[in-house]
């Protein structure tokens, strides 16, 4: 996508990806909407975002690939399963030719989301103790 453009919500990004896109960025937005019903979207590093105690996952189109940022944690607890996808420390990239495994999406959302509930609960608990 054009790095110049910028965006408010997911709906106007949604909006301005290719036309090929489309479907499987909604597709994704609902694999991560239905693991964290209480999550906010919103937009950050011009990327949609779910947020939840914190940023919780981002996703994003590029010319040959959708990327994925479920942050470094969110990739080492599913990495045993990435195989054939190129990743990094904090994201993975789903050849956009291809079948997205929204299992692994759902996987690696479901797992921040439970690190993000347990640090906003320790955090909390810190904040009692004072």
């Amino acid at each position: 996508m054009d790095n110049k453009l910028e965006f408010s919500t997911i709906d106007e990004y949604i909006t301005q990806a290719p036309p090929e896109t489309k479907e499987v960025l909604e597709k994704i937005r609902e694999t991560i909407q239905s693991a964290a019903p209480e999550a906010t979207e919103k937009i950050s590093y011009q990327m949609p975002t779910f947020y939840f105690e914190g940023n919780l996952v981002h996703f994003a189109v590029a010319k040959n690939h959708y990327g994925f940022y479920p942050a470094p944690s969110g990739i080492t607890a599913v990495e045993a399963k990435l195989g054939k996808y190129k990743y990094s420390k904090g994201a993975v990239q789903f050849p956009i030719n291809e079948e997205v495994p929204y299992d692994l999406i759902r996987e690696m959302t479901l797992f921040r989301l439970a690190e993000n509930k347990q640090k906003a609960a320790e955090k909390l608990a810190r904040k009692k103790k004072k």
